[in-house]
Protein backbone atom coordinates (compact mmCIF):
# COMPACT_ATOMS: atom_id res chain seq x y z
CA UNK A 1 0.00 0.00 0.00
CA UNK A 2 1.44 3.43 -1.11
CA UNK A 3 1.92 5.92 1.47
CA UNK A 4 -0.06 8.96 1.21
CA UNK A 5 2.40 12.07 1.91
CA UNK A 6 1.56 16.12 2.36
CA UNK A 7 3.49 18.88 2.92
CA UNK A 8 3.43 21.59 5.71
CA UNK A 9 0.95 25.19 4.73
CA UNK A 10 0.74 26.45 8.45
CA UNK A 11 2.11 26.49 11.92
CA UNK A 12 0.31 27.55 14.80
CA UNK A 13 2.06 26.22 18.20
CA UNK A 14 1.36 22.64 18.43
CA UNK A 15 -1.29 22.54 15.93
CA UNK A 16 -0.03 22.27 12.14
CA UNK A 17 -1.87 22.66 8.78
CA UNK A 18 -1.49 19.80 6.05
CA UNK A 19 -2.25 19.75 2.39
CA UNK A 20 -2.41 16.16 0.98
CA UNK A 21 -4.37 14.98 -2.26
CA UNK A 22 -5.78 11.53 -1.41
CA UNK A 23 -8.38 10.31 1.52
CA UNK A 24 -7.68 10.61 5.13
CA UNK A 25 -9.65 10.40 8.81
CA UNK A 26 -10.01 11.66 11.64
CA UNK A 27 -8.14 10.38 14.18
CA UNK A 28 -5.42 9.02 11.98
CA UNK A 29 -1.93 9.34 12.62
CA UNK A 30 0.88 10.93 10.57
CA UNK A 31 4.21 11.94 11.35
CA UNK A 32 5.95 15.32 10.53
CA UNK A 33 9.34 15.17 9.13
CA UNK A 34 12.36 17.08 10.52
CA UNK A 35 15.39 16.99 9.82
CA UNK A 36 16.18 12.79 10.88
CA UNK A 37 13.18 13.05 13.32
CA UNK A 38 9.23 12.12 12.88
CA UNK A 39 7.10 13.98 14.78
CA UNK A 40 3.60 12.08 15.90
CA UNK A 41 0.46 13.99 15.26
CA UNK A 42 -3.07 13.35 14.77
CA UNK A 43 -5.91 14.14 12.40
CA UNK A 44 -8.14 16.32 13.92
CA UNK A 45 -9.63 18.44 11.73
CA UNK A 46 -10.39 17.88 7.74
CA UNK A 47 -11.69 20.50 5.36
CA UNK A 48 -11.06 20.82 1.82
CA UNK A 49 -7.75 19.00 1.53
CA UNK A 50 -5.99 20.74 4.15
CA UNK A 51 -5.60 18.20 7.46
CA UNK A 52 -5.52 20.23 10.85
CA UNK A 53 -3.08 17.89 13.04
CA UNK A 54 -2.46 17.91 16.51
CA UNK A 55 1.55 17.17 17.46
CA UNK A 56 2.30 15.22 20.60
CA UNK A 57 5.77 16.64 20.30
CA UNK A 58 7.65 19.98 21.13
CA UNK A 59 6.74 22.07 17.69
CA UNK A 60 9.86 24.00 17.32
CA UNK A 61 11.35 23.63 13.66
CA UNK A 62 8.65 22.63 11.77
CA UNK A 63 8.62 24.80 9.08
CA UNK A 64 6.48 25.59 6.11
CA UNK A 65 7.33 22.46 3.48
CA UNK A 66 8.17 20.24 5.33
CA UNK A 67 7.06 16.88 4.40
CA UNK A 68 4.01 14.79 6.44
CA UNK A 69 3.18 10.83 6.46
CA UNK A 70 0.20 9.53 6.60
CA UNK A 71 -0.06 6.36 8.20
CA UNK A 72 -3.72 5.07 7.37
CA UNK A 73 -4.25 4.28 11.09
CA UNK A 74 -6.34 5.26 13.97
CA UNK A 75 -4.20 6.43 17.12
CA UNK A 76 -3.67 3.16 19.17
CA UNK A 77 -2.28 1.60 21.53
CA UNK A 78 -0.17 -1.81 22.52
CA UNK A 79 -2.11 -4.42 24.26
CA UNK A 80 -0.90 -7.14 25.45
CA UNK A 81 1.10 -9.12 28.27
CA UNK A 82 3.79 -6.82 30.41
CA UNK A 83 1.50 -3.88 30.73
CA UNK A 84 1.64 -4.13 34.41
CA UNK A 85 4.55 -2.41 36.64
CA UNK A 86 5.31 -0.02 33.31
CA UNK A 87 5.02 3.50 33.39
CA UNK A 88 4.49 5.39 30.42
CA UNK A 89 4.19 8.98 28.61
CA UNK A 90 0.64 9.60 26.88
CA UNK A 91 2.00 8.00 23.86
CA UNK A 92 2.76 4.65 25.46
CA UNK A 93 6.41 5.04 25.19
CA UNK A 94 8.13 3.69 28.49
CA UNK A 95 9.87 6.14 30.09
CA UNK A 96 12.54 3.87 32.23
CA UNK A 97 13.24 2.91 28.53
CA UNK A 98 13.43 6.13 27.22
CA UNK A 99 15.28 7.73 30.24
CA UNK A 100 17.99 4.68 29.53
CA UNK A 101 18.31 5.81 26.03
CA UNK A 102 18.14 9.47 25.18
CA UNK A 103 19.23 10.05 29.16
CA UNK A 104 17.37 13.03 31.82
CA UNK A 105 16.36 15.18 28.95
CA UNK A 106 13.95 13.01 26.60
CA UNK A 107 14.42 13.40 22.89
CA UNK A 108 11.54 14.35 19.99
CA UNK A 109 10.91 12.03 18.21
CA UNK A 110 11.82 9.09 19.83
CA UNK A 111 9.29 6.31 19.79
CA UNK A 112 10.19 2.31 21.74
CA UNK A 113 7.82 -0.38 22.05
CA UNK A 114 5.48 -0.14 24.90
CA UNK A 115 5.07 -4.07 25.39
CA UNK A 116 8.63 -5.46 26.83
CA UNK A 117 10.18 -7.79 24.32
CA UNK A 118 9.84 -11.15 26.13
CA UNK A 119 8.64 -14.41 26.38
CA UNK A 120 5.99 -16.11 28.16
CA UNK A 121 4.67 -19.33 29.11
CA UNK A 122 0.77 -19.53 26.86
CA UNK A 123 -1.28 -22.24 27.77
CA UNK A 124 -3.96 -22.56 24.65
CA UNK A 125 -7.15 -22.38 25.36
CA UNK A 126 -8.93 -22.68 21.57
CA UNK A 127 -8.19 -25.82 19.38
CA UNK A 128 -7.60 -26.11 16.06
CA UNK A 129 -11.16 -25.59 14.15
CA UNK A 130 -12.98 -23.41 16.90
CA UNK A 131 -15.26 -20.81 15.55
CA UNK A 132 -14.11 -17.24 17.30
CA UNK A 133 -15.20 -13.57 17.41
CA UNK A 134 -13.24 -10.60 18.43
CA UNK A 135 -12.63 -10.46 21.97
CA UNK A 136 -12.52 -14.32 22.52
CA UNK A 137 -9.60 -15.93 24.37
CA UNK A 138 -7.16 -18.17 22.35
CA UNK A 139 -4.74 -19.01 25.54
CA UNK A 140 -3.34 -17.34 28.50
CA UNK A 141 -0.69 -16.39 29.87
CA UNK A 142 0.46 -15.62 33.82
CA UNK A 143 1.32 -12.58 34.42
CA UNK A 144 1.93 -11.41 37.78
CA UNK A 145 -1.27 -12.56 40.26
CA UNK A 146 -3.28 -12.64 37.26
CA UNK A 147 -3.63 -15.32 34.42
CA UNK A 148 -3.91 -12.87 31.52
CA UNK A 149 -5.81 -13.45 28.81
CA UNK A 150 -4.58 -13.53 24.76
CA UNK A 151 -7.69 -12.87 22.78
CA UNK A 152 -8.69 -11.90 19.52
CA UNK A 153 -8.10 -8.37 18.44
CA UNK A 154 -11.34 -6.34 19.57
CA UNK A 155 -11.34 -4.67 15.92
CA UNK A 156 -11.93 -7.98 14.15
CA UNK A 157 -15.38 -8.32 12.27
CA UNK A 158 -17.00 -11.50 11.72
CA UNK A 159 -16.62 -14.73 12.61
CA UNK A 160 -12.81 -16.72 11.69
CA UNK A 161 -11.74 -20.47 12.53
CA UNK A 162 -8.55 -20.75 14.21
CA UNK A 163 -6.41 -22.53 11.38
CA UNK A 164 -3.66 -23.31 14.00
CA UNK A 165 -2.34 -22.42 17.13
CA UNK A 166 0.75 -22.90 19.39
CA UNK A 167 1.12 -25.90 21.62
CA UNK A 168 1.99 -24.79 25.40
CA UNK A 169 5.47 -23.64 25.82
CA UNK A 170 7.85 -20.45 26.16
CA UNK A 171 7.06 -18.12 23.06
CA UNK A 172 8.43 -14.37 22.56
CA UNK A 173 5.42 -11.93 22.69
CA UNK A 174 6.07 -10.76 19.22
CA UNK A 175 5.96 -14.50 17.81
CA UNK A 176 2.81 -15.53 15.95
CA UNK A 177 0.69 -18.02 18.40
CA UNK A 178 -1.84 -18.76 16.19
CA UNK A 179 -3.48 -18.30 12.52
CA UNK A 180 -7.12 -17.58 12.08
CA UNK A 181 -9.08 -17.60 9.08
CA UNK A 182 -12.34 -15.93 8.01
CA UNK A 183 -13.36 -18.57 4.97
CA UNK A 184 -13.41 -16.04 2.32
CA UNK A 185 -9.57 -16.83 1.34
CA UNK A 186 -8.28 -14.04 4.37
CA UNK A 187 -6.11 -15.35 7.03
CA UNK A 188 -4.02 -13.58 10.14
CA UNK A 189 -1.24 -14.35 11.85
CA UNK A 190 -1.89 -13.30 15.69
CA UNK A 191 0.98 -12.54 18.48
CA UNK A 192 -0.42 -12.02 21.95
CA UNK A 193 0.23 -8.43 20.98
CA UNK A 194 -2.06 -6.07 19.25
CA UNK A 195 -3.37 -2.58 18.66
CA UNK A 196 -6.62 -1.05 19.85
CA UNK A 197 -7.64 2.54 18.38
CA UNK A 198 -7.73 4.51 21.75
CA UNK A 199 -10.48 6.79 20.63
CA UNK A 200 -13.16 3.25 20.41
CA UNK A 201 -14.86 2.10 23.29
CA UNK A 202 -13.95 -1.73 23.48
CA UNK A 203 -17.51 -3.83 23.26
CA UNK A 204 -16.68 -7.04 22.92
CA UNK A 205 -18.91 -8.31 26.12
CA UNK A 206 -22.39 -9.63 26.39
CA UNK A 207 -24.05 -7.25 28.68
CA UNK A 208 -23.41 -3.71 30.08
CA UNK A 209 -24.90 -4.36 33.75
CA UNK A 210 -26.03 -1.82 36.79
CA UNK A 211 -23.54 -0.31 38.85
CA UNK A 212 -24.73 -1.77 41.94
CA UNK A 213 -22.02 -3.38 44.24
CA UNK A 214 -20.01 -1.09 45.85
CA UNK A 215 -16.08 -0.40 45.76
CA UNK A 216 -14.73 -0.65 49.29
CA UNK A 217 -12.18 1.55 49.32
CA UNK A 218 -11.72 1.10 53.41
CA UNK A 219 -12.04 4.89 53.98
CA UNK A 220 -14.85 5.44 56.42
CA UNK A 221 -16.54 8.80 54.58
CA UNK A 222 -16.28 7.52 51.65
CA UNK A 223 -17.13 3.93 52.05
CA UNK A 224 -20.63 4.66 54.76
CA UNK A 225 -21.34 8.61 53.31
CA UNK A 226 -19.90 8.92 49.81
CA UNK A 227 -19.95 5.45 48.24
CA UNK A 228 -18.10 4.19 45.00
CA UNK A 229 -19.96 1.39 42.69
CA UNK A 230 -17.56 -1.06 40.67
CA UNK A 231 -18.16 0.14 37.09
CA UNK A 232 -19.23 3.61 38.81
CA UNK A 233 -17.59 7.33 37.98
CA UNK A 234 -16.81 9.65 40.68
CA UNK A 235 -15.13 13.16 41.29
CA UNK A 236 -12.85 14.68 43.19
CA UNK A 237 -12.25 18.77 43.00
CA UNK A 238 -10.50 20.82 45.09
CA UNK A 239 -8.46 23.66 45.65
CA UNK A 240 -4.26 23.50 45.32
CA UNK A 241 -2.70 21.48 48.76
CA UNK A 242 -6.60 20.12 49.75
CA UNK A 243 -5.29 16.66 49.65
CA UNK A 244 -6.49 15.31 46.46
CA UNK A 245 -2.85 13.02 44.87
CA UNK A 246 -2.34 11.44 48.96
CA UNK A 247 -6.33 10.62 48.69
CA UNK A 248 -5.38 8.44 45.32
CA UNK A 249 -3.31 7.33 47.09
CA UNK A 250 -5.09 5.70 49.83
CA UNK A 251 -7.88 4.40 46.97
CA UNK A 252 -5.08 3.04 44.80
CA UNK A 253 -3.67 1.32 48.14
CA UNK A 254 -6.66 -0.23 49.46
CA UNK A 255 -9.48 0.00 47.07
CA UNK A 256 -11.24 -3.94 46.30
CA UNK A 257 -9.72 -3.23 42.57
CA UNK A 258 -7.84 -5.93 40.73
CA UNK A 259 -6.02 -3.54 38.45
CA UNK A 260 -5.21 0.43 39.18
CA UNK A 261 -4.34 2.96 36.18
CA UNK A 262 -3.10 6.18 37.13
CA UNK A 263 -3.16 8.67 34.54
CA UNK A 264 -1.55 12.09 35.31
CA UNK A 265 -2.21 14.34 32.38
CA UNK A 266 -0.78 17.24 32.92
CA UNK A 267 -0.25 17.50 36.82
CA UNK A 268 2.46 19.57 38.24
CA UNK A 269 5.68 16.88 37.15
CA UNK A 270 6.23 17.48 41.22
CA UNK A 271 3.28 15.79 42.07
CA UNK A 272 4.04 13.28 39.83
CA UNK A 273 7.17 12.35 40.96
CA UNK A 274 6.09 11.98 44.20
CA UNK A 275 3.86 9.00 42.58
CA UNK A 276 6.67 7.81 40.71
CA UNK A 277 8.89 7.28 44.01
CA UNK A 278 6.41 6.45 46.91
CA UNK A 279 3.88 4.01 44.66
CA UNK A 280 6.79 1.22 44.28
CA UNK A 281 7.75 1.75 48.51
CA UNK A 282 3.62 0.90 49.15
CA UNK A 283 2.72 -2.43 50.00
CA UNK A 284 -0.52 -3.92 48.39
CA UNK A 285 -2.16 -5.54 51.41
CA UNK A 286 -3.47 -8.10 49.08
CA UNK A 287 -0.14 -9.43 48.17
CA UNK A 288 2.45 -8.27 50.68
CA UNK A 289 4.65 -7.38 47.74
CA UNK A 290 4.73 -4.16 45.67
CA UNK A 291 1.11 -2.12 45.14
CA UNK A 292 3.38 -1.57 41.32
CA UNK A 293 2.96 -5.27 40.16
CA UNK A 294 -1.12 -4.75 39.80
CA UNK A 295 -0.40 -0.63 38.85
CA UNK A 296 0.06 1.00 35.16
CA UNK A 297 0.96 4.92 35.65
CA UNK A 298 0.73 7.16 32.80
CA UNK A 299 2.76 9.95 33.27
CA UNK A 300 1.92 13.23 31.20
CA UNK A 301 3.09 16.51 33.72
CA UNK A 302 2.44 19.88 33.23
CA UNK A 303 6.11 20.00 31.47
CA UNK A 304 5.24 18.04 28.41
CA UNK A 305 3.45 18.69 25.47
CA UNK A 306 0.06 20.10 25.72
CA UNK A 307 -2.15 18.05 23.15
CA UNK A 308 -0.60 14.64 24.86
CA UNK A 309 -2.59 15.05 27.81
CA UNK A 310 -5.75 14.19 25.76
CA UNK A 311 -4.19 11.25 24.65
CA UNK A 312 -2.84 10.00 27.85
CA UNK A 313 -6.42 9.98 29.22
CA UNK A 314 -7.66 7.66 26.58
CA UNK A 315 -4.66 5.57 26.50
CA UNK A 316 -5.10 4.80 30.23
CA UNK A 317 -8.85 4.06 29.21
CA UNK A 318 -8.66 1.80 26.94
CA UNK A 319 -5.60 0.15 29.15
CA UNK A 320 -8.25 -0.38 32.01
CA UNK A 321 -11.23 -1.65 29.47
CA UNK A 322 -8.88 -4.28 28.46
CA UNK A 323 -8.11 -5.87 31.56
CA UNK A 324 -11.81 -5.41 32.37
CA UNK A 325 -12.21 -8.19 29.41
CA UNK A 326 -10.17 -10.20 31.65
CA UNK A 327 -13.37 -10.70 34.17
CA UNK A 328 -11.04 -7.93 36.45
CA UNK A 329 -12.15 -4.69 38.38
CA UNK A 330 -10.12 -1.72 37.25
CA UNK A 331 -9.78 1.38 39.03
CA UNK A 332 -8.69 3.99 36.59
CA UNK A 333 -7.31 7.30 38.57
CA UNK A 334 -7.16 10.26 36.43
CA UNK A 335 -4.93 13.51 37.72
CA UNK A 336 -6.33 15.60 36.27
CA UNK A 337 -9.15 16.48 34.17
CA UNK A 338 -8.48 20.53 34.31
CA UNK A 339 -5.66 20.45 32.77
CA UNK A 340 -6.96 17.71 29.54
CA UNK A 341 -9.77 20.25 29.04
CA UNK A 342 -7.46 23.60 29.44
CA UNK A 343 -5.69 21.48 26.72
CA UNK A 344 -8.71 21.43 24.97
CA UNK A 345 -9.56 24.95 24.94
CA UNK A 346 -5.65 25.65 24.13
CA UNK A 347 -6.27 23.46 21.03
CA UNK A 348 -10.37 24.91 19.91
CA UNK A 349 -8.76 28.47 20.13
CA UNK A 350 -5.82 27.07 17.31
CA UNK A 351 -8.56 25.46 15.40
CA UNK A 352 -10.81 28.96 15.30
CA UNK A 353 -13.67 27.45 16.92
CA UNK A 354 -16.70 29.47 18.42
CA UNK A 355 -15.87 29.43 22.44
CA UNK A 356 -18.25 28.48 25.05
CA UNK A 357 -17.57 29.92 28.79
CA UNK A 358 -14.52 30.15 29.42
CA UNK A 359 -13.35 30.01 26.46
CA UNK A 360 -13.66 26.57 26.75
CA UNK A 361 -14.78 24.62 23.39
CA UNK A 362 -18.93 23.88 23.22
CA UNK A 363 -18.31 20.43 23.43
CA UNK A 364 -16.33 19.65 26.33
CA UNK A 365 -19.69 18.87 28.28
CA UNK A 366 -19.92 15.84 25.48
CA UNK A 367 -16.04 14.92 25.59
CA UNK A 368 -15.82 14.58 29.41
CA UNK A 369 -19.08 12.52 29.18
CA UNK A 370 -18.17 10.44 26.73
CA UNK A 371 -14.89 9.66 28.53
CA UNK A 372 -16.49 8.84 31.99
CA UNK A 373 -18.99 6.96 29.63
CA UNK A 374 -16.40 4.31 29.07
CA UNK A 375 -16.54 3.36 33.07
CA UNK A 376 -18.77 0.54 33.69
CA UNK A 377 -19.97 -3.24 34.84
CA UNK A 378 -20.34 -5.71 32.30
CA UNK A 379 -21.04 -9.58 31.36
CA UNK A 380 -18.60 -11.05 29.30
CA UNK A 381 -19.64 -13.79 26.74
CA UNK A 382 -18.08 -16.43 29.38
CA UNK A 383 -20.35 -15.10 32.28
CA UNK A 384 -17.85 -13.23 33.73
CA UNK A 385 -18.13 -10.27 35.75
CA UNK A 386 -15.45 -6.89 34.82
CA UNK A 387 -15.73 -3.39 35.97
CA UNK A 388 -14.09 -0.04 34.68
CA UNK A 389 -14.57 2.57 37.68
CA UNK A 390 -13.10 6.00 36.91
CA UNK A 391 -12.14 8.75 39.46
CA UNK A 392 -11.09 11.86 38.04
CA UNK A 393 -10.07 15.08 39.90
CA UNK A 394 -10.72 18.33 38.95
CA UNK A 395 -8.21 21.33 40.09
CA UNK A 396 -10.77 24.47 39.71
CA UNK A 397 -8.86 27.70 39.88
CA UNK A 398 -9.32 28.74 43.33
CA UNK A 399 -11.13 26.10 44.29
CA UNK A 400 -14.35 27.27 42.42
CA UNK A 401 -16.80 24.42 41.66
CA UNK A 402 -19.15 26.95 39.59
CA UNK A 403 -16.47 26.67 36.79
CA UNK A 404 -17.43 25.02 33.31
CA UNK A 405 -14.91 21.70 34.43
CA UNK A 406 -16.13 21.01 37.38
CA UNK A 407 -19.99 21.47 36.67
CA UNK A 408 -19.60 19.70 33.15
CA UNK A 409 -18.45 16.65 35.19
CA UNK A 410 -21.05 17.00 37.77
CA UNK A 411 -23.80 16.00 35.01
CA UNK A 412 -22.39 12.83 34.18
CA UNK A 413 -20.84 11.15 37.40
CA UNK A 414 -21.87 9.50 40.25
CA UNK A 415 -20.37 10.44 43.56
CA UNK A 416 -18.63 13.85 43.88
CA UNK A 417 -16.46 14.43 46.54
CA UNK A 418 -15.82 18.25 47.03
CA UNK A 419 -12.74 18.67 48.89
CA UNK A 420 -12.72 21.90 51.29
CA UNK A 421 -9.82 24.03 52.05
CA UNK A 422 -11.38 25.28 55.26
CA UNK A 423 -10.97 21.33 56.43
CA UNK A 424 -7.72 20.55 54.86
CA UNK A 425 -6.67 23.48 56.90
CA UNK A 426 -8.09 22.11 60.00
CA UNK A 427 -6.17 19.37 59.57
CA UNK A 428 -9.65 17.41 58.67
CA UNK A 429 -8.69 14.61 56.51
CA UNK A 430 -9.63 12.94 54.22
CA UNK A 431 -11.26 16.64 53.53
CA UNK A 432 -13.63 15.30 51.81
CA UNK A 433 -16.95 18.27 52.61
CA UNK A 434 -19.19 15.59 53.80
CA UNK A 435 -22.19 17.84 53.33
CA UNK A 436 -21.18 19.78 50.32
CA UNK A 437 -20.44 15.99 48.40
CA UNK A 438 -23.37 13.91 47.42
CA UNK A 439 -23.56 10.09 45.95
CA UNK A 440 -26.07 8.22 44.00
CA UNK A 441 -24.83 4.71 45.16
CA UNK A 442 -25.57 2.45 48.17
CA UNK A 443 -22.54 2.30 50.43
CA UNK A 444 -21.47 -0.44 53.25
CA UNK A 445 -24.19 0.96 55.63
CA UNK A 446 -28.33 1.46 55.15
CA UNK A 447 -28.65 5.10 53.26
CA UNK A 448 -31.43 5.85 54.81
CA UNK A 449 -29.54 5.76 58.66
CA UNK A 450 -26.56 7.34 57.39
CA UNK A 451 -29.22 10.33 55.94
CA UNK A 452 -30.38 10.29 59.29
CA UNK A 453 -26.70 11.12 60.44
CA UNK A 454 -25.96 13.63 57.86
CA UNK A 455 -28.77 15.52 59.01
CA UNK A 456 -27.71 15.63 62.55
CA UNK A 457 -24.20 17.06 60.67
CA UNK A 458 -26.27 19.90 59.30
CA UNK A 459 -28.06 20.72 62.13
CA UNK A 460 -24.88 20.91 64.29
CA UNK A 461 -22.99 23.52 61.19
CA UNK A 462 -26.03 25.14 61.35
CA UNK A 463 -25.83 25.96 65.16
CA UNK A 464 -21.72 26.43 64.48
CA UNK A 465 -22.67 29.13 62.82
CA UNK A 466 -25.16 30.70 64.77
CA UNK A 467 -22.77 30.52 67.70
CA UNK A 468 -20.55 32.44 66.10
CA UNK A 469 -22.97 35.33 66.31
CA UNK A 470 -24.56 34.73 69.26
CA UNK A 471 -21.49 32.87 71.02
CA UNK A 472 -22.02 30.09 73.45
CA UNK A 473 -23.80 32.06 75.84
CA UNK A 474 -26.86 33.22 73.94
CA UNK A 475 -27.42 28.76 72.83
CA UNK A 476 -29.29 26.46 74.51
CA UNK A 477 -28.59 23.47 75.68
CA UNK A 478 -30.34 21.70 73.51
CA UNK A 479 -28.53 23.16 70.97
CA UNK A 480 -25.15 22.56 72.01
CA UNK A 481 -26.05 19.10 72.18
CA UNK A 482 -26.65 18.70 68.57
CA UNK A 483 -23.70 21.14 68.03
CA UNK A 484 -21.96 18.49 70.16
CA UNK A 485 -23.29 15.25 68.22
CA UNK A 486 -22.13 16.75 65.15
CA UNK A 487 -18.53 17.54 65.83
CA UNK A 488 -18.51 13.87 67.74
CA UNK A 489 -19.36 12.50 64.04
CA UNK A 490 -16.95 14.49 62.01
CA UNK A 491 -13.78 13.25 64.53
CA UNK A 492 -15.02 10.28 65.10
CA UNK A 493 -16.21 8.50 61.55
CA UNK A 494 -15.66 11.04 58.98
CA UNK A 495 -11.93 11.77 59.57
CA UNK A 496 -9.06 8.75 59.24
CA UNK A 497 -5.51 9.17 60.94
CA UNK A 498 -3.58 7.73 57.96
CA UNK A 499 -0.52 7.18 60.04
CA UNK A 500 -2.00 5.01 62.39
CA UNK A 501 -2.13 1.70 60.89
CA UNK A 502 -5.07 0.31 62.54
CA UNK A 503 -6.93 3.50 61.36
CA UNK A 504 -5.78 3.85 58.29
CA UNK A 505 -7.51 0.95 56.94
CA UNK A 506 -10.90 0.22 57.80
CA UNK A 507 -12.47 -2.90 56.89
CA UNK A 508 -16.23 -2.89 55.59
CA UNK A 509 -17.23 -5.32 58.94
CA UNK A 510 -15.71 -2.97 61.19
CA UNK A 511 -17.06 -0.02 59.46
CA UNK A 512 -20.91 -1.17 59.69
CA UNK A 513 -19.74 -1.75 63.75
CA UNK A 514 -18.13 1.54 64.30
CA UNK A 515 -21.62 3.22 62.77
CA UNK A 516 -24.39 1.38 64.86
CA UNK A 517 -22.26 2.06 68.09
CA UNK A 518 -21.93 5.96 67.06
CA UNK A 519 -25.59 5.92 65.46
CA UNK A 520 -26.97 4.64 69.29
CA UNK A 521 -24.86 7.02 71.01
CA UNK A 522 -26.01 10.07 68.44
CA UNK A 523 -29.84 8.94 68.67
CA UNK A 524 -29.71 9.24 72.65
CA UNK A 525 -30.90 12.12 74.61
CA UNK A 526 -29.12 13.09 77.92
CA UNK A 527 -29.42 14.45 81.53
CA UNK A 528 -26.61 16.83 81.29
CA UNK A 529 -26.29 20.13 83.51
CA UNK A 530 -25.03 23.15 81.87
CA UNK A 531 -22.51 23.22 79.09
CA UNK A 532 -19.55 22.96 80.92
CA UNK A 533 -20.68 19.25 81.43
CA UNK A 534 -22.01 18.67 77.49
CA UNK A 535 -18.18 19.81 76.88
CA UNK A 536 -16.28 17.27 79.05
CA UNK A 537 -18.95 14.70 77.83
CA UNK A 538 -18.80 14.71 74.42
CA UNK A 539 -14.85 15.04 74.80
CA UNK A 540 -14.52 12.11 76.90
CA UNK A 541 -17.04 10.17 74.73
CA UNK A 542 -14.82 11.49 71.43
CA UNK A 543 -11.25 9.77 73.29
CA UNK A 544 -13.35 7.08 73.78
CA UNK A 545 -14.03 6.30 70.27
CA UNK A 546 -10.49 6.87 69.35
CA UNK A 547 -9.28 4.54 71.79
CA UNK A 548 -11.39 2.02 69.96
CA UNK A 549 -10.26 3.35 66.39
CA UNK A 550 -6.71 2.35 67.61
CA UNK A 551 -7.43 -0.81 68.57
CA UNK A 552 -7.45 -4.25 66.55
CA UNK A 553 -10.86 -5.74 65.28
CA UNK A 554 -12.47 -8.74 66.59
CA UNK A 555 -10.44 -9.49 69.66
CA UNK A 556 -10.89 -9.08 73.42
CA UNK A 557 -9.54 -5.48 73.35
CA UNK A 558 -11.73 -4.12 70.57
CA UNK A 559 -15.15 -5.91 72.23
CA UNK A 560 -14.16 -4.12 75.91
CA UNK A 561 -13.57 -0.99 74.08
CA UNK A 562 -17.05 -0.90 72.68
CA UNK A 563 -18.90 -2.34 76.01
CA UNK A 564 -16.27 0.71 77.92
CA UNK A 565 -18.05 3.37 74.93
CA UNK A 566 -21.62 1.73 75.66
CA UNK A 567 -21.62 1.95 79.27
CA UNK A 568 -20.08 5.21 79.09
CA UNK A 569 -22.95 7.08 77.42
CA UNK A 570 -25.32 4.85 78.40
CA UNK A 571 -24.63 6.04 81.79
CA UNK A 572 -25.72 9.59 81.01
CA UNK A 573 -28.52 8.56 78.38
CA UNK A 574 -32.66 9.61 79.35
CA UNK A 575 -34.66 6.29 78.90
Amino acid sequence: METLTGRVTGVNGNMTKVSFEGSVRKNEVAYIIVGDKRLKGEVIKISNGEASLQIYEMSEGIKVGDPVEFTGELMSVELGPGLLTQIYDGLQNPLPDLAEQCGFFLERGVYLNPIPDRDWEFTPVAKVGDKVVAGDTLGTVPEGIFTHQIMVPFTTRGEWTVKSINEKGSYNVRSTIAVIDNGKGEEKELSMVFSQPIKKPITCYEERLRPDETLVTKIRCIDAFLPVAKGGTFCVPGPFGAGKTVLQHLEAKNSEADVVIVAACGERAGEVVEVLTEFPELEDPKTGRSLMERTIIICNTSSMPVAAREASCYTAVTMAEYYRQMGLDVLLLADSTSRWAQAMREMSGRLEEIPGEEAFPAYLESTIAAFYERAGKVRLKDGKIGSVTIGGTVSPAGGNFEEPVTQATLKVVGAFHGLSRERSDARKYPAIHPMDSWSHYDGVVDRERVERARSILIRSNEVNQMMKVVGEEGTSSEDYIIYQKGELLDAVYLQQNSFDPIDAVCPPERQRIEFDRLYDALLKSYSLEDKSEIRAFFNQLRQEFLDWHATYFETPEFEAQEKKIADFYMAKAID
